[in-house]
Protein backbone atom coordinates (compact mmCIF):
# COMPACT_ATOMS: atom_id res chain seq x y z
CA UNK A 1 0.00 0.00 0.00
CA UNK A 2 3.07 2.64 -0.35
CA UNK A 3 2.04 5.65 -2.16
CA UNK A 4 3.15 6.34 -5.70
CA UNK A 5 5.38 9.33 -6.13
CA UNK A 6 2.04 11.33 -7.37
CA UNK A 7 0.13 10.12 -5.00
CA UNK A 8 2.38 10.45 -1.97
CA UNK A 9 1.88 13.78 0.39
CA UNK A 10 4.34 16.10 1.21
CA UNK A 11 5.39 18.81 3.99
CA UNK A 12 3.06 21.32 1.66
CA UNK A 13 0.26 19.30 2.41
CA UNK A 14 -0.18 20.64 5.96
CA UNK A 15 -1.05 23.77 4.53
CA UNK A 16 -4.26 24.62 3.48
CA UNK A 17 -5.73 23.65 -0.77
CA UNK A 18 -7.76 25.50 -3.01
CA UNK A 19 -8.15 24.09 -5.88
CA UNK A 20 -11.43 25.51 -7.63
CA UNK A 21 -13.29 28.57 -6.52
CA UNK A 22 -16.11 26.05 -6.22
CA UNK A 23 -18.36 28.24 -2.75
CA UNK A 24 -18.59 24.97 -1.62
CA UNK A 25 -14.99 23.72 -1.77
CA UNK A 26 -13.92 22.42 1.60
CA UNK A 27 -11.00 21.17 3.48
CA UNK A 28 -11.44 18.79 6.30
CA UNK A 29 -8.92 18.40 9.31
CA UNK A 30 -10.04 16.06 12.09
CA UNK A 31 -8.54 14.46 15.00
CA UNK A 32 -9.89 11.61 17.27
CA UNK A 33 -8.55 9.51 19.99
CA UNK A 34 -10.44 7.08 22.92
CA UNK A 35 -10.19 6.62 26.63
CA UNK A 36 -10.94 3.29 26.99
CA UNK A 37 -11.11 2.86 30.95
CA UNK A 38 -13.85 5.87 30.60
CA UNK A 39 -15.65 4.84 27.61
CA UNK A 40 -14.99 7.76 26.18
CA UNK A 41 -14.50 8.89 22.45
CA UNK A 42 -13.36 12.43 21.05
CA UNK A 43 -13.45 14.67 18.29
CA UNK A 44 -12.36 17.58 16.61
CA UNK A 45 -13.73 18.50 13.45
CA UNK A 46 -12.89 21.45 11.18
CA UNK A 47 -14.00 21.95 7.60
CA UNK A 48 -12.67 25.45 6.09
CA UNK A 49 -14.27 26.98 3.17
CA UNK A 50 -11.53 28.76 1.18
CA UNK A 51 -13.90 30.37 -1.19
CA UNK A 52 -16.49 31.90 1.33
CA UNK A 53 -13.95 32.29 3.81
CA UNK A 54 -15.34 30.82 6.71
CA UNK A 55 -14.77 27.76 8.63
CA UNK A 56 -16.64 25.56 10.71
CA UNK A 57 -15.60 23.42 14.12
CA UNK A 58 -16.68 21.10 16.38
CA UNK A 59 -15.64 19.54 19.71
CA UNK A 60 -16.94 16.56 21.51
CA UNK A 61 -16.42 13.89 23.93
CA UNK A 62 -19.22 10.99 24.59
CA UNK A 63 -19.54 8.23 26.85
CA UNK A 64 -21.91 5.60 27.84
CA UNK A 65 -24.37 8.21 30.04
CA UNK A 66 -25.68 10.14 26.95
CA UNK A 67 -25.51 10.62 23.17
CA UNK A 68 -27.12 13.33 22.17
CA UNK A 69 -25.51 16.97 22.20
CA UNK A 70 -27.19 18.07 25.95
CA UNK A 71 -26.32 15.06 27.57
CA UNK A 72 -22.87 14.21 25.91
CA UNK A 73 -19.91 14.68 28.06
CA UNK A 74 -18.96 17.72 26.09
CA UNK A 75 -20.18 19.26 23.07
CA UNK A 76 -19.05 22.73 21.11
CA UNK A 77 -19.93 24.29 17.69
CA UNK A 78 -18.94 27.16 16.40
CA UNK A 79 -20.98 27.82 13.20
CA UNK A 80 -19.86 29.75 9.84
CA UNK A 81 -17.02 31.80 11.36
CA UNK A 82 -14.79 34.36 9.51
CA UNK A 83 -11.21 33.15 8.55
CA UNK A 84 -8.76 35.18 6.70
CA UNK A 85 -7.53 34.23 4.03
CA UNK A 86 -4.90 31.57 3.37
CA UNK A 87 -4.44 31.04 7.15
CA UNK A 88 -1.44 29.13 8.17
CA UNK A 89 -2.67 25.60 9.41
CA UNK A 90 0.60 24.60 10.32
CA UNK A 91 0.15 27.07 13.58
CA UNK A 92 -3.16 28.42 14.43
CA UNK A 93 -5.73 29.40 16.59
CA UNK A 94 -9.45 28.83 15.08
CA UNK A 95 -11.54 31.57 15.50
CA UNK A 96 -14.25 31.34 18.55
CA UNK A 97 -17.68 33.07 19.40
CA UNK A 98 -19.13 34.56 22.61
CA UNK A 99 -19.19 31.53 24.13
CA UNK A 100 -15.29 31.55 23.76
CA UNK A 101 -12.06 30.96 22.01
CA UNK A 102 -11.41 28.22 19.46
CA UNK A 103 -8.62 25.50 19.49
CA UNK A 104 -5.05 25.86 18.23
CA UNK A 105 -3.02 23.57 16.10
CA UNK A 106 0.49 23.46 15.74
CA UNK A 107 2.76 21.22 13.52
CA UNK A 108 6.08 19.92 15.13
CA UNK A 109 7.00 17.58 12.29
CA UNK A 110 6.07 18.10 8.81
CA UNK A 111 3.07 15.30 8.30
CA UNK A 112 3.95 13.14 11.57
CA UNK A 113 3.30 15.16 14.31
CA UNK A 114 0.71 17.74 16.27
CA UNK A 115 0.18 19.67 18.89
CA UNK A 116 -3.32 20.19 19.45
CA UNK A 117 -4.83 22.44 22.56
CA UNK A 118 -8.29 23.50 23.94
CA UNK A 119 -9.86 24.88 26.89
CA UNK A 120 -13.41 25.63 27.56
CA UNK A 121 -13.25 27.02 31.69
CA UNK A 122 -17.09 27.66 31.79
CA UNK A 123 -17.67 23.74 31.29
CA UNK A 124 -14.55 22.54 32.98
CA UNK A 125 -13.38 21.36 29.76
CA UNK A 126 -9.74 21.07 28.06
CA UNK A 127 -7.47 19.08 26.05
CA UNK A 128 -3.77 19.42 25.48
CA UNK A 129 -1.83 16.34 23.45
CA UNK A 130 0.12 15.60 20.52
CA UNK A 131 -0.53 13.33 17.87
CA UNK A 132 2.36 11.28 16.36
CA UNK A 133 2.18 9.89 13.33
CA UNK A 134 2.74 5.84 13.50
CA UNK A 135 3.52 5.93 9.58
CA UNK A 136 3.37 8.50 6.95
CA UNK A 137 -0.29 9.53 5.45
CA UNK A 138 -1.60 6.95 3.10
CA UNK A 139 -4.03 8.50 0.69
CA UNK A 140 -7.27 6.14 -0.43
CA UNK A 141 -7.31 5.05 -3.73
CA UNK A 142 -8.36 7.95 -6.23
CA UNK A 143 -11.30 6.94 -8.54
CA UNK A 144 -12.76 4.27 -6.23
CA UNK A 145 -15.58 5.57 -3.84
CA UNK A 146 -16.24 7.28 -1.21
CA UNK A 147 -13.68 9.49 -2.59
CA UNK A 148 -13.80 9.43 -6.06
CA UNK A 149 -12.13 12.63 -7.03
CA UNK A 150 -10.77 14.35 -3.66
CA UNK A 151 -7.57 13.94 -1.87
CA UNK A 152 -8.43 12.30 1.05
CA UNK A 153 -5.70 10.31 3.59
CA UNK A 154 -6.03 8.71 7.02
CA UNK A 155 -2.96 8.45 9.68
CA UNK A 156 -2.77 6.38 12.59
CA UNK A 157 -1.21 8.04 15.75
CA UNK A 158 -0.25 7.43 19.22
CA UNK A 159 -2.35 10.17 21.25
CA UNK A 160 -0.53 11.21 24.32
CA UNK A 161 -1.37 14.26 26.68
CA UNK A 162 -4.88 14.98 28.89
CA UNK A 163 -8.31 15.80 28.68
CA UNK A 164 -9.99 18.01 31.35
CA UNK A 165 -13.69 16.55 31.79
CA UNK A 166 -16.16 18.50 34.50
CA UNK A 167 -12.74 19.56 36.08
CA UNK A 168 -11.45 16.01 36.23
CA UNK A 169 -7.82 15.56 34.95
CA UNK A 170 -7.88 12.62 32.67
CA UNK A 171 -4.76 10.87 31.20
CA UNK A 172 -4.94 10.23 26.86
CA UNK A 173 -2.23 7.55 26.22
CA UNK A 174 -3.01 5.55 22.97
CA UNK A 175 -4.07 4.94 19.55
CA UNK A 176 -5.91 8.06 17.35
CA UNK A 177 -6.52 8.25 14.50
CA UNK A 178 -7.03 11.84 11.86
CA UNK A 179 -7.78 12.37 8.53
CA UNK A 180 -7.87 15.65 5.57
CA UNK A 181 -9.91 15.94 2.58
CA UNK A 182 -10.18 18.61 0.33
CA UNK A 183 -11.44 19.49 -2.80
CA UNK A 184 -14.92 20.84 -4.61
CA UNK A 185 -17.84 18.98 -3.26
CA UNK A 186 -20.03 20.52 -5.75
CA UNK A 187 -22.83 22.15 -3.67
CA UNK A 188 -24.86 20.70 -0.95
CA UNK A 189 -25.15 17.41 -0.21
CA UNK A 190 -27.49 15.59 -2.68
CA UNK A 191 -28.57 12.22 -3.11
CA UNK A 192 -28.08 10.07 -6.32
CA UNK A 193 -29.37 11.96 -9.25
CA UNK A 194 -30.51 8.87 -10.87
CA UNK A 195 -34.28 8.12 -10.73
CA UNK A 196 -36.05 4.35 -9.87
CA UNK A 197 -39.02 3.49 -11.12
CA UNK A 198 -39.64 1.95 -7.09
CA UNK A 199 -37.52 1.47 -4.05
CA UNK A 200 -36.96 -2.41 -4.69
CA UNK A 201 -34.79 -1.01 -8.00
CA UNK A 202 -32.37 0.59 -5.63
CA UNK A 203 -31.57 -2.96 -4.48
CA UNK A 204 -28.47 -4.69 -5.79
CA UNK A 205 -29.25 -8.03 -4.39
CA UNK A 206 -33.08 -8.32 -3.01
CA UNK A 207 -34.33 -10.29 -0.09
CA UNK A 208 -33.41 -11.16 3.53
CA UNK A 209 -34.26 -9.09 6.45
CA UNK A 210 -36.41 -6.26 5.13
CA UNK A 211 -34.50 -3.99 7.39
CA UNK A 212 -31.67 -5.03 5.79
CA UNK A 213 -33.03 -4.58 1.89
CA UNK A 214 -33.89 -0.75 2.95
CA UNK A 215 -30.37 -0.97 4.39
CA UNK A 216 -28.83 -1.22 0.89
CA UNK A 217 -31.11 0.68 -1.21
CA UNK A 218 -28.83 2.56 -3.52
CA UNK A 219 -28.73 6.36 -4.31
CA UNK A 220 -29.22 7.29 -1.00
CA UNK A 221 -26.24 8.28 0.30
CA UNK A 222 -24.75 5.63 2.88
CA UNK A 223 -21.30 5.49 4.21
CA UNK A 224 -20.10 3.47 7.13
CA UNK A 225 -16.71 3.61 8.10
CA UNK A 226 -15.16 1.75 10.80
CA UNK A 227 -11.83 1.27 12.16
CA UNK A 228 -9.92 -0.76 15.19
CA UNK A 229 -6.22 -1.07 16.21
CA UNK A 230 -4.66 -2.81 19.23
CA UNK A 231 -2.06 -0.68 20.85
CA UNK A 232 0.99 -1.60 18.32
CA UNK A 233 -1.01 -0.20 16.00
CA UNK A 234 -2.38 -4.34 14.34
CA UNK A 235 -5.84 -3.31 12.68
CA UNK A 236 -7.93 -2.15 10.02
CA UNK A 237 -9.48 0.69 8.59
CA UNK A 238 -11.80 0.84 5.82
CA UNK A 239 -15.50 1.72 4.50
CA UNK A 240 -18.20 -0.37 4.20
CA UNK A 241 -20.12 -0.56 1.09
CA UNK A 242 -23.70 -1.29 2.34
CA UNK A 243 -25.37 -0.84 -1.45
CA UNK A 244 -23.25 -3.67 -2.36
CA UNK A 245 -24.10 -6.05 0.92
CA UNK A 246 -26.00 -9.13 0.08
CA UNK A 247 -28.78 -10.64 1.24
CA UNK A 248 -27.35 -11.88 4.47
CA UNK A 249 -26.47 -8.58 5.60
CA UNK A 250 -22.61 -9.18 4.40
CA UNK A 251 -20.93 -5.48 2.80
CA UNK A 252 -17.71 -5.64 1.10
CA UNK A 253 -15.04 -2.86 2.25
CA UNK A 254 -12.72 -1.24 0.69
CA UNK A 255 -10.38 1.87 0.61
CA UNK A 256 -9.07 0.88 3.99
CA UNK A 257 -5.79 -1.62 5.22
CA UNK A 258 -4.97 -4.29 7.45
CA UNK A 259 -1.64 -3.57 9.49
CA UNK A 260 0.54 -6.13 10.74
CA UNK A 261 3.92 -5.52 11.78
CA UNK A 262 4.17 -3.02 11.18
CA UNK A 263 3.10 -3.22 7.53
CA UNK A 264 0.59 -1.81 5.42
CA UNK A 265 -1.99 -3.80 2.99
CA UNK A 266 -4.58 -2.06 0.77
CA UNK A 267 -8.23 -3.93 1.26
CA UNK A 268 -9.08 -6.90 -1.90
CA UNK A 269 -12.90 -5.06 -1.71
CA UNK A 270 -13.79 -8.91 -3.62
CA UNK A 271 -12.39 -10.43 -0.24
CA UNK A 272 -13.04 -8.05 2.50
CA UNK A 273 -16.08 -7.80 4.50
CA UNK A 274 -18.34 -6.68 7.11
CA UNK A 275 -21.58 -7.20 8.80
CA UNK A 276 -23.48 -5.95 11.54
CA UNK A 277 -26.49 -6.33 13.76
CA UNK A 278 -28.46 -3.38 15.05
CA UNK A 279 -30.30 -2.51 18.05
CA UNK A 280 -34.19 -2.36 17.08
CA UNK A 281 -34.94 0.51 19.20
CA UNK A 282 -32.09 2.79 18.28
CA UNK A 283 -31.61 1.33 14.89
CA UNK A 284 -27.66 1.75 15.73
CA UNK A 285 -25.15 -1.49 15.43
CA UNK A 286 -25.12 -3.18 18.27
CA UNK A 287 -21.53 -5.49 17.11
CA UNK A 288 -20.06 -6.64 14.15
CA UNK A 289 -17.71 -9.11 12.44
CA UNK A 290 -15.08 -8.28 9.71
CA UNK A 291 -13.53 -10.85 7.92
CA UNK A 292 -10.53 -9.41 5.45
CA UNK A 293 -7.73 -9.70 2.76
CA UNK A 294 -4.94 -7.28 1.39
CA UNK A 295 -3.31 -7.11 -1.72
CA UNK A 296 -0.86 -8.66 0.14
CA UNK A 297 -3.03 -12.12 0.85
CA UNK A 298 -2.70 -11.50 4.49
CA UNK A 299 -6.42 -12.44 6.63
CA UNK A 300 -7.49 -10.75 9.83
CA UNK A 301 -10.79 -11.27 11.27
CA UNK A 302 -12.17 -9.73 13.85
CA UNK A 303 -15.29 -8.89 15.86
CA UNK A 304 -16.52 -5.60 17.81
CA UNK A 305 -19.02 -4.44 20.46
CA UNK A 306 -20.02 -1.18 20.85
CA UNK A 307 -18.98 0.51 24.50
CA UNK A 308 -20.46 4.18 23.67
CA UNK A 309 -22.37 5.96 21.50
CA UNK A 310 -22.91 9.80 20.45
CA UNK A 311 -25.39 11.19 17.86
CA UNK A 312 -26.25 15.09 16.95
CA UNK A 313 -29.10 14.13 14.77
CA UNK A 314 -30.77 10.86 15.90
CA UNK A 315 -29.94 9.31 13.14
CA UNK A 316 -26.25 9.14 11.83
CA UNK A 317 -24.21 7.84 15.07
CA UNK A 318 -19.99 7.73 15.70
CA UNK A 319 -20.05 4.89 18.20
CA UNK A 320 -16.45 3.53 20.23
CA UNK A 321 -15.91 0.15 19.68
CA UNK A 322 -13.71 -2.91 21.40
CA UNK A 323 -12.66 -4.93 18.96
CA UNK A 324 -10.83 -8.35 19.14
CA UNK A 325 -7.98 -8.18 16.80
CA UNK A 326 -5.86 -11.09 16.40
CA UNK A 327 -5.82 -12.42 19.51
CA UNK A 328 -5.35 -9.04 21.40
CA UNK A 329 -7.73 -6.27 22.45
CA UNK A 330 -8.61 -2.78 19.95
CA UNK A 331 -9.97 0.02 19.98
CA UNK A 332 -11.67 2.24 16.90
CA UNK A 333 -14.97 3.66 15.85
CA UNK A 334 -18.32 2.72 13.84
CA UNK A 335 -18.93 6.15 11.81
CA UNK A 336 -22.57 5.45 10.33
CA UNK A 337 -23.72 7.91 7.86
CA UNK A 338 -27.48 8.07 7.03
CA UNK A 339 -30.09 10.03 5.19
CA UNK A 340 -32.52 11.05 7.82
CA UNK A 341 -35.54 9.64 5.67
CA UNK A 342 -33.94 6.92 4.59
CA UNK A 343 -32.79 6.01 8.33
CA UNK A 344 -36.75 5.94 9.87
CA UNK A 345 -37.71 3.71 6.95
CA UNK A 346 -34.98 0.83 8.00
CA UNK A 347 -35.99 1.54 11.60
CA UNK A 348 -39.77 1.24 10.81
CA UNK A 349 -39.08 -2.39 9.00
CA UNK A 350 -36.98 -2.83 12.03
CA UNK A 351 -39.40 -1.95 14.90
CA UNK A 352 -41.92 -3.80 12.94
CA UNK A 353 -43.63 -6.56 14.87
CA UNK A 354 -46.21 -7.99 12.03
Amino acid sequence: MSDTPVLAFGPEDDCYHQLSDDPYETETNWWSFNIPERKIGCWIHAPYYPNRKTITWRIFAWDDEGYDPARMAYYRKVEEAAMPDAPDLRDIAFPGDKAGPGYSLKMIEPGMKYHLLYEDPSRGFALDFTHAGLHRPHRFPPGKPPFMQTPHFDQLGHVEGWMTLRGERIRIDGIGVRDRTWGPRGGPYAASPKTYANDLERVKHPGGARWREIERERGRGRIQYIFGHRADGTGFLGFARLQDADADGWAPMNAGWIRRDGEFGGLDASKSRMKSWRNPRTGWSTHMEVDLTDDMGRTMRSEGFVVSSMSEAGYGVNQLMRWDIDGGIGWGEDQDVWNGKHFVRMLDALKSVR
